[in-house]
């Protein structure tokens, strides 16, 4: 280990090159429940070429990686190794362009989501991609994790998004192409081997985003329901009433609304309690003269059906805001439930409530008191769930996982729809994924990385 980072610190400059006591606690783990482990080296390079050098210079040395950007995953796929080598790239940020004909711009990877957001919107563009995380992880990371978000219902899941990318190899070499086309088929279509890879197959280092036109106006409403049904109701009427409109489509279960409305520190409810579900629905158009009248009218004719039964519609972008506040109090549940598990799971829509009864039931025979909260992106199939058992020391993450993931085999949805697989659901990988296609990865993952040094142990 010393000759290498005696070869890194040469090569790259001493800022680069953090061993033992200098390597910071940052570096010792993600958002996963998993615990710390403290890594020998944090490797941390300015730019592509210094992510080249380190990737040869650890390969000449038999020495196994694992990159981390804002360390904001809830898998364990940017955890170090214990006594292993971290390479981080928060060094590596930046908006390097903003090209308004090609309506692109090109960033580094480390450069955390929030300021792309600004740059874009500063720029007179729009980046769609948004979750909680947005001003600590890093586009790096949203791609290796192939990020949803809140409005994967109109705009998709980030790999829609990305126009080119650059990305480095386990050998050092750099491959990849800063394509700024949309129609570009000439061959294989490189940069979707990295984008969802969690950082198994290579580095990215630059990326092209797509930009999008801006908003001119933004609509939302919180909605209350009695029944699953209506919720259903309402989802075919927003995509049969507002089209392209709609951005988002978010649903809360009473459960998630009492803790988040109750408990959670500058929450407001804008619906009264007591009801069987919540529903955000946001829409985004250019003409707030005509898209507005058309929301309010759409929303008028959902309750006169008897879909909704009690609304809130944002009078202004404060409104919008605090809307989004109770969606996104997600966030502050380890201060408000302490120790907990988080999942991100796939389901067909239409059987997301018959799942939530059945893995609640399940939870509270195995584990009396247990608290387990449901909320999501419905209108992608996107269901996220957090459970604990108040006051249990440790928390019983083995029997909450079994439980929650053998039901959604039972339903045929996914352990991972938008947070990826890394270590904490690698072994449940195949309830979703056949033999042949766990072995096909097997079989990308030893043909790019023959030696098992990006990213050890994870995903598969």
């Amino acid at each position: 280990m010393q000759a290498l980072v005696e070869a890194l610190r040469q090569a790259l400059g001493p800022a680069a090159v953090l061993a033992g006591a200098d390597v910071p606690a940052r570096n010792e783990k993600d958002w996963s429940t998993l615990p710390p482990q403290r890594p020998a080296l944090v490797i941390r390079p300015t730019d592509t070429a210094g992510v080249a050098t380190a990737m040869r210079l650890c390969g000449e040395h038999g020495r196994a990686l694992v990159p981390q950007g804002g360390l904001t995953g809830l898998c364990g796929g940017a955890r170090p190794e214990e006594g292993g080598i971290a390479l981080s790239l928060e060094r590596m940020t930046g908006i390097l362009e903003i090209d308004p004909a090609a309506a692109s711009m090109t960033v580094l990877a480390g450069t955390p989501l929030q300021a792309i957001q600004q740059a874009a919107d500063e720029a007179g563009f729009f980046i769609p991609l948004d979750l909680g995380a947005r001003g600590s992880c890093a586009i790096g990371g949203n791609l290796s994790t192939n990020a949803g978000g809140n409005r994967v219902i109109r705009y998709g899941m980030a790999r829609e998004m990305v126009l080119g990318l650059e990305a480095v190899l386990a050998d050092g070499t750099v491959v990849g192409n800063l394509n700024k086309m949309l129609k570009n088929n000439a061959g294989y279509d490189l940069k979707h081997l990295f984008i969802g890879a969690e950082g198994t197959l290579g580095i990215i280092t630059r990326v092209v985003l797509r930009l999008f036109p801006k908003p001119g106006c933004t609509m939302a409403a919180l909605c209350a329901l009695d029944r699953y049904d209506q919720v259903l109701d309402l989802l075919a009427g927003a995509r049969r009433g507002l089209g392209p409109l709609l951005s988002a489509f978010e649903v809360m279960w009473p459960d998630y609304w009492d803790v988040v409305t109750r408990q959670v520190p500058g929450v407001r409810s804008p619906v009264g309690s007591g009801h069987g579900f919540y529903v955000l629905v946001e829409a985004q158009g250019m003409e707030e003269a005509i898209d507005a009248p058309r929301f309010q009218s759409w929303l008028e004719t959902q309750a006169e059906a008897g879909v909704v039964v009690d609304a809130a519609v944002a009078q202004s972008i404060a409104d919008v805001k605090a809307f989004w506040r109770v969606r996104d109090a997600c966030a502050e549940f380890p201060q408000v439930l302490g120790p907990h598990e988080p999942f991100d799971i796939g389901l067909p829509v239409g059987a997301m409530d018959d799942y939530v009864v059945q893995c609640k039931s399940a939870l509270e025979a195995a584990l009396p008191g247990v608290v387990a909260l449901f909320y999501g992106h419905i209108g992608d199939g996107n269901l996220h769930i957090v459970a604990c058992l108040p006051g249990a020391v440790p928390q019983p993450r083995d029997a909450i996982v079994e439980i929650v993931y053998d039901v959604v085999r039972t339903f045929g949805g996914t352990v991972s729809a938008e947070h990826g697989i890394g270590l904490t659901k690698k072994p449940y990988l195949g309830y979703v994924r056949t033999p042949a296609e766990i072995a096909l990865m097997q079989r990308l993952k030893a043909a790019l990385d023959p030696q098992g040094l990006i990213n050890p142990g994870k995903v598969i």
